[in-house]
């Protein structure tokens, strides 16, 4: 088998590849990986140096927008895994023409070359954002889009064109949607890697708004594990949510940061919220586990302590990162 991973670089992706080239998941034992990244802020070889010499393992920097190179790469592929999208809430509001750009241009371009080339299986990657924000309850997969981000909207957009390939050609895609992901190598302007460094610096960490908004957050093994299991065994043309059940105000999880640094709450900098902040997210991720069997295995609490410690011992591989501005200037709040 070979699959193709796109944003194979990235925080999530790279995990994926590494867990699959590592045979963590039984159902993709022995398959040949191509990533296909182009490198951008948030993508790095070097989360990819632990299988970059595996003999199934091939890196190719480019553009998921660029025709001729798919022309070139998509034959023989069996399984697409879509990861590749530009992410972050703050940087979509600063400008969000690389979103639309990468995340429906880029979609609709991997789409259509995936379908010419036949291509027996897609999966594309999408966020709990693209529902909203939830006042009580948790979201099941038939609810309406609903996006308030120029990035929940591109990955709204994005999902509606992979189900449009479904219905259209009858092209195997299916869906899915995670929580907040946390866990080695993600780009520190994230807020659980952002608040680690900071403090691991003796800097202090901004709160957007009164710190109550709610998220529910899942390791990223856990995620590229239920990504696996649609890979191997999700239905054409569904979507499958994949969550925790642990949700958090982001005021607890700061706390819970400070607790494991040996920090005070004299550390918090409460900042203008951002525009048009979402309240909360929250997830019903029975369909996934009733269908594939999913569950998550790693527990919250030892999954962040695991995660400070990590960054805590790869300075190298962060605080290069760190050093580039981020597009976002914290206002402390007046309020």
């Amino acid at each position: 088998m070979r699959i193709l991973v796109t944003g194979g670089a990235g925080f999530i992706g790279s995990n994926f590849v590494r867990r699959l080239l590592n045979g963590d998941y039984p159902g993709l034992a022995g398959a040949e990986v191509t990533v296909l990244d182009k490198l951008t802020y948030a993508g790095t070889t070097e989360s990819l140096a632990a299988v970059a010499g595996h003999p199934g393992f091939t890196f190719v920097r480019g553009d998921v927008c660029d025709e001729g190179l798919l022309a070139e790469l998509m034959p023989g592929v069996s399984l697409v895994v879509h990861f590749a999208a530009e992410t972050h809430v703050d940087r979509s509001i600063s400008s969000g023409v690389d979103f639309v750009t990468t995340n429906v241009v880029g979609t609709q371009t991997l789409l259509e070359a995936a379908h010419r080339n036949g291509v027996a299986r897609f999966v594309l990657v999408s966020t709990d954002e693209v529902y909203g924000s939830i006042a009580e309850g948790s979201w099941v997969e038939s609810d309406p889009l609903q996006p308030n981000s120029p990035y929940s909207a591109s990955k709204a957009a994005s999902d509606l064109l992979a189900r449009a390939f479904c219905h259209t050609y009858g092209f195997p895609v299916s869906i899915t949607r995670c929580s907040n992901n946390y866990g080695p190598f993600q780009f520190p302007e994230k807020v659980i890697p952002l608040f680690i460094t900071n403090l691991l610096d003796g800097e202090p960490v901004p709160v957007y708004g009164d710190g109550l908004h709610v998220r529910e957050w899942v390791h990223v093994d856990d995620h590229c594990r239920g990504i696996a299991l649609v890979a191997t065994g999700g239905r054409p043309g569904e979507v499958y949510n994949i969550g925790s059940d642990t949700e958090l105000p982001n005021l607890e999880l700061t706390t819970m940061l400070l607790d494991i640094a040996g920090a005070d709450r004299s550390m918090i900098r409460f900042v203008r919220d951002r525009k048009g902040h979402d309240r909360r997210y929250s997830l019903d991720s029975r369909k996934i586990e009733r269908e594939l069997g999913y569950a998550p295995q790693v527990p919250f609490e030892r999954g962040l302590s695991e995660t400070a410690r990590w960054y805590a011992g790869n300075r190298d591989w962060w605080e290069p990162l760190k050093k580039e501005p981020f597009p976002v200037t914290w206002e402390v709040s007046q309020d």
